[in-house]
């Protein structure tokens, strides 16, 4: 017999232990890449939003009269680059957008890259354009004709003019922030599926104990079996990584395009498709993450003393616990603040199983159910010996909680955000040659508009912050907002003076927004000195808003401040119109600014469209945390199984010593749900914890800004009822093991001395 096969022997002894490893190591690639493909959907998808809400520029007739189709064809034939953009209006509300990808084709980089708009935008609201002319025979709609970056003014044709074009505000930093966070967790879930593998793996190890000793007597190195066993796990990796990688693809295509039958009804629309993404990055993480989980053998002396109850230890495993919150709260730097999430997450799933098990110790000697006494002692050996595998549930269920709450925080963020900029019903552009404070006459003397007060002017433009000694100027956008009222007083505000639209509307103070306050460490009732041009003003602070989508400083005056030689980028008039139309409304601009057309945009639809774009990409991440339930859900119960039927000999001897198989069963029951409901209520307060650094602390140090804290209870429940349910399923399980013969056990930790 050679070296080989008497190493390999031990599977055709154990095929279902080899089988149960091969399954891990499928499941656990399965597990990271969906999550990973998943996140790069979002990325993606996420890009393509950004790119879709952005300003860009469109062709206008210079005589007000709309764009056709004869317009697009005869700036095409003039060589300009330009796409017709189709809103439709539906039926039941909302709208669909017509693209074409033939004639986006030009918005390509001259380096051969995509540009924003260089290939389809793919799901709803956005389809062919052809599709959306059709419903245009019915229903409204509106036709726009964007053109490259790369064309000026210059470049068009007599009659035509460019003017901007947007479907809402630039969501700025938050989709980046969104898009670190999911990269955070990433990480989490491959630490999760490692420590899956070497669960299993350590079990196969105790398991050929035996034979590698008997190797050893006969004279075999121990260098010749390790390069064996790192043959071994080799093989077994790239048999098994392979279909992982394209089960994990393939589900996460299921989920995140709604082809999974079973989930079918969990998405009410389709989202992007289309990434294809690189099978590279998959195959090489998931092969390092396997070799390191399976062959790391210096873990295993650290686990048997760190997670083998030496109690030397434990005061060392709590002071680096301690270290790492305290340093989560304190430190300014991104690294550090990632340093100390890992010491956290280490010291916490060194703690878990320790903590169970001296908790089920100490009940053990309090009660005085024979029954219940066992059942405790044997829930303390099980959460010694099973730490790994009890480690890796606690950091799935924590990452999942981070997840959910991570999603619908900046869900109901962006939401609210985009109501709170787009709160008026029109948006209504001033001309360049028009006077605005002749509309504001007109507006002020409309009964129902002077009544309501649902109108007001912005003015944007720029000042400059002076800094001190060391310090550069700052350059800061300027919105001068007036008259102020509801449409901008229903904004939330982190920190306010008394009466703050009050006096914004008196001119005696500034609004900054939280990035310009953080960054300048600006307080409220603090002074700031604001230039604008030549003229230099010191105004009180009355406020602090956030305004996630920019990134840049920005203050929030009324017009009455502003000096005569401002100089004034853009002006536009938000209004609602109420009981007036907004015919009405656009009729008398147009006569007292003596125009013929003007530019006006429905918020409403605007507001529609936008969030239609990013359901698309919050949908994907709760695709991702769904993939990670149920794998993680499968994935843990076939492993908890495997480790529970390492201790059947000792659960056989419940029958022998007088119990009935029924009670046996109970006993059990009661065992697997005590474990796995005891580890859920340890990745709560993890869960949570993770939630609030994802929100309080990386969005500020890496963005200037911070997300609002928020719990969802339901969530947790789902959770425990989870964990129930797979306590559950490996009782089930483990009952029908009492019904056959078993031997003498072997354990995970068997390399350290069993434990009965």
């Amino acid at each position: 017999m050679t070296l080989p096969a008497a190493l390999f022997s031990h599977y055709r002894r154990h095929p279902l232990q080899l089988l149960a490893l091969a399954a891990m190591i499928v499941l656990a690639t399965m597990l990271w890449t969906g999550v990973h493909h998943l996140t790069s959907q979002a990325r993606a998808s996420l890009d393509q939003s950004e790119s879709a809400v952005a300003e860009r520029q469109q062709v206008a007739r210079t005589d007000g009269s709309p764009v056709t189709v004869d317009d697009f064809v005869e700036l095409r034939r003039a060589g300009l680059c330009v796409m017709p953009w189709l809103e439709v209006s539906e039926p039941e509300g909302g709208r669909v957008v017509g693209v074409d990808p033939l004639a986006a084709g030009c918005f390509q980089s001259p380096e051969g890259q995509e540009a924003p708009w260089g290939g389809e935008l793919d799901g709803r609201p956005f389809v062919d354009i052809s599709e959306a002319a059709e419903l245009a025979g019915e229903q409204g709609s509106e036709l726009s004709l964007l053109v490259s970056d790369d064309h000026s003014r210059g470049d068009l044709p007599p009659g035509y003019q460019l003017v901007p074009f947007s479907v809402g505000p630039s969501t700025g930093e938050l989709g980046d922030s969104f898009l670190l966070n999911l990269d955070a967790l990433g990480v989490l879930v491959l630490l999760i599926t490692a420590l899956l593998v070497r669960s299993v793996y350590l079990l196969g190890l105790a398991q050929r104990r035996d034979s590698f000793a008997l190797l050893h007597r006969f004279g075999v190195p121990q260098g010749s079996v390790n390069r064996l066993l790192v043959v071994e796990i080799l093989l077994l990796a790239a048999v098994c990584v392979v279909p992982g990688i394209w089960l994990g693809r393939w589900l996460a295509a299921g989920l995140g395009s709604g082809f999974g039958q079973a989930l079918e009804g969990l998405f009410d629309q389709p989202l992007y498709a289309g990434q294809g993404g690189s099978w590279l990055v998959p195959l090489v993480t998931m092969m390092a993450v396997i070799l390191v989980a399976c062959l790391a053998d210096f873990l295993r002396p650290i686990s048997r003393g760190l997670m083998g109850g030496n109690r030397r230890y434990g005061g060392l495993v709590l002071l680096v616990l301690i270290s790492g919150l305290a340093l989560t709260v304190w430190v300014t730097d991104l690294l550090w603040l990632f340093i100390a999430v890992a010491m956290v997450f280490v010291a916490a799933g060194l703690l878990a199983p320790r903590l169970i098990a001296s908790l089920a110790d100490w009940r053990s000697g309090h009660d005085m159910d024979l029954q219940a006494r066992w059942r405790h002692r044997e829930l303390a050996v099980l959460a010694r010996r099973l730490a790994l595998p009890l480690v890796a549930l606690q950091f799935a269920m924590a990452m999942v909680l981070a997840v959910q709450a991570l999603v619908t925080t900046f869900e109901s963020t962006f939401d609210r955000w985009l109501a709170q900029r787009l709160e008026a019903d029109y948006y209504v552009e001033v001309p360049e040659s028009a006077d605005a404070a002749l509309a504001l006459d007109w507006l002020a003397e409309q009964p129902g508009l002077s009544a309501s007060g649902l109108w007001h002017r912005v003015i944007r433009g720029r000042a400059t912050l002076p800094g001190g000694e060391d310090e550069k100027e700052t350059r800061v956008d300027v919105f001068a907002i007036g008259p102020v009222g509801p449409l901008v007083t229903g904004w939330e505000l982190f920190e306010s003076a008394p009466q703050p639209w009050q006096r914004l509307q008196q001119g005696q103070g500034v609004m900054v927004n939280e990035q310009l306050a953080r960054r300048q460490d600006i307080a409220v009732g603090q002074t700031v000195t604001v230039l604008f041009g030549s003229q230099s003003f010191e105004l009180p602070v009355l406020a602090i808003y956030p305004d996630y989508g920019r990134p840049a400083g920005e203050i929030l005056i009324h017009p009455s401040v502003l000096p005569a030689e401002f100089e004034t980028g853009f002006q536009s008039l938000s209004v609602s119109p109420g009981n007036l139309s907004i015919e009405a409304v656009t009729d008398g601009l147009k006569r007292v600014w003596q125009v013929e057309a003007l530019t006006v945009r429905d918020n409403r639809a605007i507001e529609e469209l936008a969030s239609a774009i990013f359901d698309q990409t919050f949908l994907l991440t709760r695709a991702m945390t769904t993939l990670t339930l149920i794998l993680a859900a499968i994935a843990l119960l076939m492993m908890g199984w495997v480790f529970f039927s390492t201790r059947a000999w000792y659960f056989r001897l419940l029958v022998v010593w007088g119990l009935s198989r029924r009670q046996a069963t109970a006993q059990l029951v009661r065992l697997s749900v005590s474990l796995s409901g005891a580890i859920a209520l340890l990745a709560l307060p993890l869960g949570v914890w993770l939630t609030w650094v994802l929100v309080h602390r990386i969005n500020p140090i890496a963005f200037g800004w911070s997300l609002p804290m928020a719990v969802y209870p339901r969530f947790w429940l789902e959770l425990g009822v989870l964990s129930m349910l797979i306590g559950l399923s490996i009782a089930f399980l483990m009952s029908r093991q009492l019904k056959s013969p078993t031997v003498a056990p072997v354990n995970a930790n068997a390399l350290a001395g069993g434990e009965r």
